[in-house]
C-alpha cells in the first residue's frame, strides 16, 4: 500500500501524462501478443486520467 501523500502544487502537465502513456507502449513489438492487452489497458487508463486532467488546468 502506497502511503505517500501528494504534495500541493500546480497540476501536472496533461501533455506529459499523454506522452508517458504513449511511452508505455514502447517495446510492444518485443512482447508476446498475450501481454499486449495489459499494456493497452494501462495506456488507456493513463490517457483517460491525463485527458480528464486537462479541464482542471
Amino acid at each position: 500500500m502506497n502511503s505517500e501523500v501528494p504534495l500541493p502544487g500546480p497540476p501536472r502537465d496533461p501533455v506529459a501524462g499523454v506522452e508517458d502513456a504513449l511511452a508505455a507502449l514502447d517495446g510492444l513489438e518485443q512482447l508476446d501478443v498475450a501481454e499486449h492487452v495489459a499494456r493497452f489497458d494501462a495506456a488507456h487508463t493513463a490517457l483517460t486520467a491525463a485527458l480528464a486532467g486537462i479541464d482542471k488546468v
